[in-house]
């Protein structure tokens, strides 16, 4: 088994925030009503993707009814559906599921769903060290998208570096550094963050792998 797999295996086995996993039990025990007859995952969901990627995503985490219920980051929500699509438009992604990605790996800040979706920073702080192991064994990495502040922050607190945040800004550092909106449905849903608007950030991507 890869080194990826391994760590992995070790996220999803991981227990450091027992705030994070009572929570993830707890509405895999209550579920929504629409997927009543459904198992979730429940559990920390880990990291996917194309182990020889040249763009890392970078996201927030689980959805408390998405990939909490899949086990599959961005899978089952409309924050995934929308990402998906940008992804296959844009050649990261062979279906407009996403089910299968090329060239891009897809990572979060924490690896539990939170309780209103706000981990809090000494969650972020125990998800971190799984980020930047990744961040290493990803070797042919060129650009990171960072979905949303938290996550923009995040990664920045991993490489020293300094930056603000403005979505589709570029930072001029290896691997690149590309700001996006949070496909939330918070954001999509008002306009703040359009299907162009994602897509043209994965085109920027496109040019810099």
């Amino acid at each position: 088994m890869n080194e990826l797999a391994v760590l992995q295996r070790k996220i999803v086995a991981c227990t450091r925030c027992p705030r994070l996993i009572d929570h993830c039990c707890h509405i895999a025990q209550v579920k929504r009503r629409a997927y009543a007859d459904q198992q979730y995952w429940g559990k920390p969901v880990p990291s996917f993707g194309d182990p020889n990627a040249r763009l890392l995503i970078l996201g927030l985490a689980p959805g408390a009814h998405g990939a909490n219920r899949t086990g599959r980051m961005f899978t089952g929500d409309k924050s995934g559906v929308f990402l998906y699509r940008a992804l296959y438009e844009t050649g990261f992604a062979t279906t407009i599921d996403g089910r299968e990605l090329k060239g891009a790996y897809i990572t979060a800040s924490a690896h539990c769903a939170p309780p209103d979706n706000k981990p809090t920073r000494a969650e972020l702080a125990n998800c971190r060290p799984y980020l930047k192991q990744e961040l290493k064994l990803l070797k042919n990495v060129k650009v990171v998208v960072a979905l949303g502040r938290i996550a923009f922050d995040t990664y920045l607190s991993i490489t020293g570096e300094k930056g603000k945040f403005s979505h589709h800004a570029v930072h001029q550092a290896k691997p690149l550094l590309i700001a996006s909106y949070h496909p939330s449905q918070q954001n999509t849903s008002t306009g703040r963050l359009t299907a162009e608007m994602l897509r043209e950030v994965f085109e920027t991507a496109r040019l810099n792998t």
